[in-house]
């Protein structure tokens, strides 16, 4: 309940940060648990996070479809086995439609800061527009896939056409009979190129290291197969575990037994050899570190694309951005019309650039210079009623993060039941609980193919692995299936 009548000074039970799947579904799990007034704010003019942002050509999900959806929203009616990304937008609009969240849903809305104020328990809020919000408890859902990152290449403003990263898409940039210039080769690169290189004169990729790319096991579902799963539900959730189960098993290898992934090396090998008959290409797209070491992409269009005659791979290191193109380090300028960022995101940076403030003037950028460490990638010690989705070491390289932030929407909402029902001032996490934790993680990631000596956007400069979670995915639902009081400072 609100603590006001005054509309100005209302006290919400919750703010959530953050419209992508881990905001969407909080709102959805606080109005079923009762918990209804809460405010779900975004920077954005349209919900959807992630899958607002990355509208370039090809852009999709590497899940099934049929996993990456909440369980508690099924959907049978999926065009393809992995959803393109209208689809998935469509869905996350599908969902704030059904259950009503406009009313809570503020759009345009950039929290900058956020402190905390311990004798009132409350999150006082700022936005860039000069309001204040204030909350009981503060949920942040700002995904790990928010902040593009432009690399450190001098001349990037001498560039004389159009240049843009891909999670800005110019839809209006004519491709057609241009010169395209690509930096980077992740997982967004290997869905957009293949669309370009048709309609390009030229293109030219840059790439830094070669990535693991395995065939996609991709297919329409047929309007009558679709039917079926409507109409006999049982299929679908079956169809559902089957796939949760076939992902969840790669745990094995990519966490306990780094060995078991030769067999999909020399998989990801032979697919690269399948499309790529000149050596030089082929020598250039060998990656020179283990399998999963990296992110490891899917894509059946990449490779066949790369073999066209109009593609250039280019391995050799950028010196500079010139008006004309790209200069190498060998004093080649490579000349482009068009120049495209595919070099991701700050995944390691969370929360920023939000400035939070916890007890006793505790900022959380400085308590994480040495890398973003949180209690069950939730809670931050000295951060009260602060609850991250998608926090440190909650993403996967094996599996659907959706599962992941069912488990976290349940442990949540038994937070905020205990300071509502004793009820509580706050819940701080204990700092010593915090890193018992923390060194047990780190002590896993030590031996995952995540460790293997390849720098990746999993680790911290310094080498910290502060983004995946090492184990089965089944193992962190139950270990936040309720919170273990015992382990917080829960002050009245």
């Amino acid at each position: 309940m609100n603590n006001n009548n005054n509309a100005a000074t209302a006290v919400y039970s919750a703010i959530i940060i953050g419209s992508g799947f881990g905001g969407i579904g909080m709102a959805i799990q606080l109005d079923k648990a009762g918990i209804s007034d809460f405010l779900l704010v975004d920077k954005a003019n349209d919900v959807g996070g992630t899958w607002r942002d990355n509208h370039y050509p090809g852009s999709g999900c590497d899940v099934p479809s049929h996993l990456y959806s909440y369980s508690f929203e099924l959907n049978t009616d999926w065009p393809h086995k992995y959803a393109r990304q209208p689809e998935i937008h469509a869905y996350l609009q599908h969902c704030v439609r059904k259950y009503q969240l406009h009313d809570r849903l503020r759009l345009g809305c950039e929290i900058t800061t956020a402190h905390f104020d311990a004798d009132s328990g409350c999150w006082h809020l700022r936005s860039t527009a000069g309001e204040t919000l204030v909350c009981r408890a503060l949920i942040t859902a700002c995904g790990q896939l928010n902040r593009p990152i432009l690399p450190d290449i001098p001349g990037q403003a001498d560039f004389a056409g159009p240049a843009f990263h891909s999670a800005h898409w110019q839809h209006d940039v004519a491709l057609s009979g241009q010169r395209v210039a690509v930096i980077g080769s992740g997982a967004s690169a290997i869905q957009f190129v293949p669309h370009l290189v048709p309609q390009a004169s030229s293109l030219a990729l840059f790439q830094r290291s070669a990535p693991y790319v395995l065939p996609k096991d991709d297919r329409s579902y047929p309007a009558d197969q679709r039917r079926r799963f409507h109409r006999i539900e049982l299929l679908h959730k079956l169809d559902r575990l089957w796939q949760y189960c076939s992902h969840e098993i790669r745990a094995l290898a990519f966490v306990y037994y780094p060995a078991l992934t030769r067999p999909t090396s020399k998989l990801a090998i032979r697919h690269m050899h399948k499309h790529i008959t000149d050596p030089q290409k082929r020598a250039a797209l060998t990656p020179d570190y283990p399998i999963g070491c990296k992110r490891v992409l899917i894509s059946n269009n990449y490779y066949p694309a790369l073999a066209s005659n109009n593609v250039s791979l280019v391995t050799e290191g950028i010196d500079r951005i010139v008006p004309e193109g790209i200069k190498t380090r060998d004093g080649h300028v490579h000349p482009a019309d068009v120049l495209i960022y595919g070099t991701g995101f700050a995944a390691t940076d969370f929360l920023a650039p939000i400035e939070i403030t916890g007890i006793n003037g505790k900022r959380l950028n400085q308590e994480w210079q040495a890398g973003a460490e949180a209690y069950k990638g939730i809670s931050v010690s000295g951060f009260p009623n602060l609850f991250m989705l998608y926090g440190p070491n909650t993403n996967l390289g094996h599996n659907s993060i959706i599962y992941m932030l069912e488990s976290q929407f349940r442990y949540i909402v038994c937070c905020l039941r205990e300071i509502q029902q004793r009820p509580l001032r706050y819940m701080d996490v204990k700092p010593e609980a915090q890193s018992v934790y923390n060194q047990r993680i780190q002590h896993r990631a030590q031996g995952s193919v995540w460790a293997q000596g390849c720098s990746s956007w999993y680790l911290t400069a310094d080498g910290k692995q502060t983004v995946n979670w090492p184990g089965f995915t089944f193992v962190y639902r139950f270990q936040t299936r309720k919170p273990k009081l015992a382990d917080y400072d829960c002050v009245p």
